[in-house]
């Protein structure tokens, strides 16, 4: 289990293009924070009656996730939120409400190589497709993967200009070897 300083309740935002590796570090997370809340978003979209057919479903999923997280650091447990975010309001969002909750808002963005995040998405919608499970990254069409993950790395970059206070993460290797990364950027010693 990770080392934690007592009474200081967190929330950590995962950030990163698609395909980079967010929910599987977020759960290798979970494995050492016991009570620790993973905050799924596209998990929650996904529980929405009629999710893909209405647009108001991802506003409606953030603002779930918002509600459980508040709930959460209020309860004095700690947070995490592996979501691709290119548009900095979302951001803006958790952070008062760690700042609401007295809680600290740890901002990690994860970063490789494009190539890297393309073929990670292809594998994950290849895995989605061969389970039939519901998720948002089956609406992205084969042929648009491409673009769809160069577009998010370009989001990404603006976030980081506006937001220089955000950690990154190198996400280049295996999730063992980048959550360690993560724990160091986090504050956390490894192991």
């Amino acid at each position: 289990m990770a080392a934690r300083l007592v009474g200081v309740v967190r929330l950590v935002h995962l950030n990163g293009a698609p395909g980079i590796g967010k929910t599987s570090l977020a759960q290798r997370y979970l494995a050492d924070h016991p009570l620790v809340l993973l905050v799924d978003i596209d998990g929650l979209r996904t529980q929405l009656g009629q999710w893909d057919r209405w647009q108001e479903s991802r506003t409606l999923a953030r603002e779930l996730a918002l509600a459980l997280a508040e709930a959460q650091l209020s309860s004095g447990h700690d947070v995490i939120v592996p979501q691709y975010v290119g548009r900095i309001e979302f951001i803006e969002h958790l952070e008062g409400l760690a700042r609401r909750c007295g809680a600290e808002f740890v901002e990690i963005v994860l970063v490789t190589e494009p190539s890297v995040s393309i073929e990670r998405f292809r594998r994950r919608r290849a895995e989605l497709d061969a389970t039939c499970v519901p998720h948002p990254e089956t609406d992205v069409d084969q042929a648009a993967i491409d673009q769809v993950v160069r577009e998010g790395f370009d989001r990404l970059s603006d976030i980081c200009d506006r937001r220089p206070s955000a950690r990154r993460v190198t996400a280049d290797a295996d999730v063992e070897t980048t959550y360690r990364a993560l724990l160091a950027a986090i504050g956390e010693p490894a192991g």
